[in-house]
């Protein structure tokens, strides 16, 4: 009996035990029903707040689409420029390249540098890029000369990666321009704007290959117009530069500056960073120099510049009162050359040019450019101001270089023909002063170079001493005149050269023809 009472008692433990365990699964299994809602309500993010409608930013859309079809109009006309060139002779002992002698001064100061010892070699073999906007349907492109100078390969790649050779029709050195062409028919083409009605404010979008990253856009701002010339070793060039904040980089230099319509407006040339990378100051040659520039060197080839023969500044509001002015406008004459055609014409230091042909002169720049795209042999009128009297005075001017006797050292002959491409004058003290050259340098100052002549292939700059010719001590300007007068036609001359700290020597190569 016992043992049927603990048999029974042990089946109804089971069944209780069972059930406990059913029990319990099924509440956890309510329990996770019952919660997991919630927990999937708590991990999904709430609702993002709508996106403005179109019309609360229709102006900005419309800016964009406005952008879009500009940038998809002018792009296909932009090209890529790979130039293939030829060096100039390598550095001889104590000279440092001129594109290093910033790099080099943020850190030692003017002309204390680091010296290399190298050996004179042969011209070596370069690489390099820019950018180039074609301007007519037949393949006329616009750059800058210092992408394509000394090219011994020019190829073009097109927006649509086609690859194309090019040959130069014409360069100009004065305003660093230059033309190339490729074979073609209907290709896509930008038309010239006017430069002139361009105002600070207005939107202008850069286009290029900067860094070698093709077929680039950016968008900026005219910054300011009229920009002087930067270039202290030649005073002739232009300045009337357009300055921008669109991104101007290296490798954009040739391509063009648009405005909003489309139209070339400036030709994208060089930035002012003390990085070497762009920091919101990119300037552009304006149009006004560019298109007459460019048609002149595809019907010529090449570009003669008017010459007048004189140093001008601007007018200022501290200075005009003492030439009698009301205004603070007009070139101011700062030097006149000897036997120029400013000299023969009877102009003074301190004269005030006010008009060119009855055309208001507002600035030193824009005489400048305005005598620059003039015809040599052709009469000018100049309105000016003298001690306060107003006078007009006919000038008739000359190519720039071929009466210039400050860059010249006259052959044997004397006929005055440009040989060597040098303008000299003595080492003063008040020179020597100025370049920081030690008492035991003699000999005579280079004050100008002529583009493209000997003395610039051999990299002669503003403010070199000479001190030697053909291993001879010079002391003087006309020493060295003299000297490199004597030298036999279609020989070349040594030049012992001072220059920024150190000696160096430097071969002027005979010119072709004398």
């Amino acid at each position: 009996m016992n043992a049927w009472i603990d048999k029974l008692r042990s089946t109804l433990r089971r069944h209780v035990a069972v059930s406990l365990v059913a029990m319990a699964a099924l509440a956890t299994m309510v329990g996770y029903e019952t919660l997991k809602p919630v927990t999937a309500r708590a991990a999904t993010p709430a609702p993002a707040a709508a996106a403005l409608d179109d019309e609360s930013v229709s102006p900005l859309l419309s800016l964009d689409r406005a952008m879009e079809t500009l940038a998809a109009r002018v792009t296909p006309a932009i090209v890529n420029v790979a130039v293939t060139s030829k060096t100039k002779p390598d550095l001889t002992e104590g000279q440092v390249p001129d594109d290093m002698q910033h790099f080099f001064g943020q850190f030692f100061g003017p002309g204390n540098g680091p010296r290399f010892q190298m050996q004179p070699s042969q011209p070596q073999i370069e690489h390099g890029i820019g950018s180039g906007v074609i301007i007519s349907p037949d393949g006329y492109i616009v750059t800058n000369r210092h992408v394509v100078d000394g090219a011994v390969d020019i190829r073009v790649t097109m927006s649509n990666r086609k690859i194309l050779d090019a040959k130069l029709i014409g360069s100009d050195p004065l305003t660093d321009l230059a033309v190339i062409k490729i074979d073609g028919t209907n290709l896509p083409s930008v038309p010239w704007g006017d430069s002139t009605v361009l105002r600070p404010g207005q939107t202008v979008l850069a286009f290029g290959n900067p860094f070698g990253f093709r077929f680039t856009v950016t968008r900026g701002i005219v910054s300011a117009l009229n920009r002087p010339n930067p270039f202290a070793n030649d005073p002739h060039k232009p300045g009337q530069f357009i300055q921008t904040d669109a991104a101007i980089n290296q490798g954009n230099s040739g391509g063009p500056l648009v405005n909003a319509r489309g139209e070339v407006v400036g030709i994208n040339t060089f930035l002012i960073s003390p990085s070497g990378a762009f920091s919101g100051m990119g300037f552009a040659i304006p149009t006004q120099i560019v298109r007459p520039t460019v048609e002149t060197l595809i019907r010529d080839g090449k570009v003669t510049h008017g010459y007048i023969g004189i140093s001008i500044t601007d007018v200022t509001p501290e200075n005009a009162k003492f030439f009698h002015l009301n205004d603070a406008d007009g070139a101011l004459i700062s030097q006149v050359e000897a036997d120029s055609p400013g000299g023969k014409a009877g102009l003074k230091i301190g004269d005030v040019i006010t008009e060119l042909d009855g055309k208001k002169i507002s600035n030193a720049g824009q005489l400048q450019v305005e005598v620059g795209m003039k015809q040599p042999n052709t009469t000018i009128k100049l309105g000016l101001l003298r001690d306060g009297k107003d006078m007009t005075v006919p000038v008739t001017l000359e190519a720039m270089g071929s009466h210039d006797k400050s860059l010249s050292a006259e052959n044997e002959n004397g006929h005055g023909k440009m040989r060597w491409g040098l303008g000299l004058a003595d080492l003063s003290s008040d020179v020597r002063e100025q370049l920081e050259a030690p008492e035991n340098i003699h000999g005579a100052v280079v004050e100008q170079v002529q583009p493209g002549s000997s003395a610039d292939d051999a990299g002669l700059r503003r403010g070199d001493v000479i001190m030697q010719v053909d291993r001879h001590d010079v002391q003087s300007a006309s020493d060295v005149q003299q000297a490199l007068s004597k030298v036999p036609k279609g020989q070349d001359a040594l030049v012992l050269v001072w220059s920024n700290g150190g000696n160096t020597f430097r071969v002027l190569h005979a010119p072709e023809g004398s």
